[in-house]
């Protein structure tokens, strides 16, 4: 039976009378509250916008307010969390007096943003960046990089610019930061002999940011504000810099990141922040397809969501974004799962992004190295404990509490890690023909903890905190550690070690295919359950049976039929699975985006299609998507933007283009032919 959506669920939208297709009636959404809402001051979260440096990254509201931004790194105490609390810091640049823009796009093919901006005397555009520019560590090492440096790297500065293009406009800068997540409030200074640079400090703790600008900046309590008129014709335009951590804020490191001294540098260095990011997208391999625009701004995304020092792979930018307004269900995705691995190495690797996905192979070799055994997750430095607190003086986004930092989930047991990691060897070893001996150790005792665990139970693939369980995705990801560790194991040439790894794939699988499916043929969330999970779906795209296998087909039109809200796909049903919390929450948008790859390997195109592109239409105004969406209003729940809903869009769309030209895809999950 679908879940009825609460009012919250709605936030301001009005409930439709018919769903995405203009066809079906929506289901019975019950009573609504007569007394009139209040207007939320919180933006929805879909219609922020991401910018990234590769190294920090932020979110812009439509109001021209950074809402959000953690330094020195992106899983470092906020600097600006607005969107977590209205009194939290944040950074205006725009006119005066007007809240609603003209417009908002990203200009084509980069992660620079525009603004247009219409006030009852003229029009105005911004430009927002984060500067990248050429590699400029020539005397000495950079601190924090582990892998090969490019040609280029983050300038540390948020640079926003306006030009006036027609009238005037009066133009306000407010930078109001609070450091410590909302603690401490910014103490600011003038730093030179004029009004154009200061400087904002706070604990002991924290990196400084300065603040420099061809406006004249004066302090009103813990903020620093300027106005200027500009003309038809006249631009402007405010720079934030910071260190790269609180112990290089000499001197030196200001004058090796210095901010525009004049607004021609400023305009010239959002060019060349554009052409960086033009020139990185022209790198990939995009099909000549109308949905082209998706795959590119999801690999943006995904470039934007790297941290380059390490290669680490962010699953969000954000904490504590929440999966139902006003629930519990708010968790920190600021750091690095190993089941990302393989969908990104094949997100990346088909669309021709090798030198990202080389990155993060050796990220994931990094971390394991030396090691008895795999995590889950990691920090985006390769921290191992990754402690999880709750903020307990925020108030959350639209009162969703607890707001979280850190993630108590690094130290679950989840048996699908080393499949992950196994399988993104594998996909390494056959995009170069090539397995690096350094990951062998790691590699080995990856399958021989497979080897150990496989019966036992575990949280799962969703990090349940209930009962651990025998779930049927974990049991699955086991056989793909063994079942890819016997290829590798060939490729190495130990033979007798293949036939023993492909032994116990052999029983690991007979163990699923008695206990894990139920008595019509459909694969069940644990042993001895009759609920679904969506994480069956990955069963076609990992090759554990050919899609033709009638079980396979009869779980995908299950999940189809009987795991979705007005077509969108559940993770689980809540009120059926123990996972130790409380309330509801959306249907989560890489399992929608499972369907249609696991749609098209039955060879049901028809539906595949129609599905991909009712999930397309519910991209973000910038395309792009959150963990969840709730399927009656659009409304986007859940952190903010997601990798992992990028990468399963890139992963959808390509098997729905492949089967459409009738091409085999060169890379998938499902790398090893059956």
């Amino acid at each position: 039976m679908a879940r009825k959506a609460r009012p919250s669920d709605l936030g301001q939208s009005i409930a439709p009378a018919v769903n995405g297709d203009g066809y079906h009636a929506v289901p019975d959404i019950g009573p609504q509250d007569a007394s009139p809402r209040v207007s939320s001051p919180f933006p929805p979260i879909a219609e922020y916008a991401f910018l990234s440096d590769c190294e920090v990254n932020c979110l812009i509201a439509p109001t021209g307010r950074v809402e959000w931004m953690c330094l020195p790194r992106p899983d470092s105490p906020s600097v600006f969390a607005a969107m977590l609390d209205r009194a939290a810091g944040s950074f205006r640049f725009g006119p005066t007096g007007v809240q609603v823009p003209a417009g908002r796009r990203y200009l084509p093919g980069t992660l620079v943003l525009e603004t247009t901006w219409r006030t009852r005397t003229g029009w105005l555009i911004v430009r927002d960046a984060m500067c990248i520019g050429p590699w400029y560590h020539s005397q000495r090492r950079s601190g924090t990089y582990r892998r090969p440096p490019s040609d280029y790297e983050a300038e540390h500065i948020l640079l926003r610019t306006a030009r006036c293009v027609v009238g005037s406009v009066e133009l306000s800068v407010d930078c109001q930061p609070v450091f410590d997540y909302g603690q401490t409030a910014a103490k600011w200074e003038y730093a030179g002999t004029g009004y154009n640079e200061a400087i904002a400090s706070g604990g002991a703790d924290e990196v400084p940011i300065r603040l420099v600008t061809d406006l004249r900046v004066g302090f009103e309590g813990p903020g620093a504000h300027a106005t200027k008129v500009l003309r038809q014709g006249e631009r402007a335009y405010v720079a934030m810099v910071w260190p790269r951590s609180r112990h290089s804020t000499g001197k030196e490191y200001w004058a090796e990141h210095p901010a525009p001294p004049t607004i021609e540098e400023a305009f010239m260095r959002v060019e060349r922040t554009a052409e960086f990011w033009r020139e990185w997208i022209n790198r990939g391999d995009f099909p000549e397809h109308p949905w082209q625009g998706y795959l590119q701004r999801s690999a943006l995304t995904l470039k934007g969501l790297t941290y380059s020092p390490t290669g680490a792979l962010l699953a969000a930018p954000t904490t504590s974004l929440p999966e139902t307004i006003g629930g519990e269900r708010n968790w920190d995705y600021r750091y690095t799962w190993i089941r990302d691995g393989t969908f990104m190495l094949w997100g990346l690797y088909t669309l021709g992004f090798a030198r990202e996905a080389n990155d993060f192979f050796y990220f994931v070799a990094d971390v394991a190295a030396g090691r008895k055994d795999l995590q889950i997750m990691y920090g985006i430095g390769g921290e191992h404990e990754l402690t999880e607190k709750t903020i307990d003086h925020l108030s959350g986004y639209e009162g969703s509490q607890p707001v979280r930092a850190g993630n108590a989930a690094y130290a679950q047991q989840q048996h699908d890690v080393w499949g992950a990691v196994l399988d993104s060897v594998y996909l390494h070893t056959k995009s170069r023909d090539y397995l690096p001996e350094v990951v062998w150790p790691i590699l080995k005792r990856a399958v021989e903890c497979a080897i150990e665990n496989w019966r036992l139970p575990d949280r799962g693939i969703w990090e349940v905190r209930g009962e651990p369980q025998h779930f049927t995705s974990s049991k699955l990801m086991c056989w793909v550690a063994l079942d890819r560790g016997a290829r590798l194991a060939e490729l190495h040439g130990d033979k007798g070690l293949a036939r023993s790894w492909q032994s116990v794939a052999d029983e690991i699988k007979a163990d699923i295919l008695t206990r894990g499916v139920d008595e019509r043929g459909v694969f069940i969330q644990h042993y001895g359950a009759k609920t679904l999970d969506a994480s069956v779906l990955l069963i076609p795209l990992v090759r554990f049976l050919p899609p033709e296998d009638a079980r396979v087909r009869a779980t995908v039109l299950a999940i189809a039929d009987e795991l979705t809200v007005d077509g969108m796909v559940l993770r689980y049903r809540t009120e059926e699975t123990d996972d130790g919390m409380q309330g509801e929450e959306g249907t989560f948008t890489i399992c929608s985006f499972w369907l249609v790859s696991a749609l098209c390997e039955i060879g049901e195109l028809d539906r595949a299609r129609e599905l991909c592109e009712k999930l397309l239409s519910y991209a973000s105004p910038l395309q792009l998507y959150a963990e969840e969406i709730d399927p009656r209003s659009g409304r986007h729940l859940g952190n903010f933007p997601q990798a992992f809903s990028h990468l399963a869009l890139i992963n959808a769309v390509m098997h729905v283009i492949h089967a459409e030209q009738g091409v085999t895809n060169k890379f998938n999950a499902s790398s090893p032919q059956p």
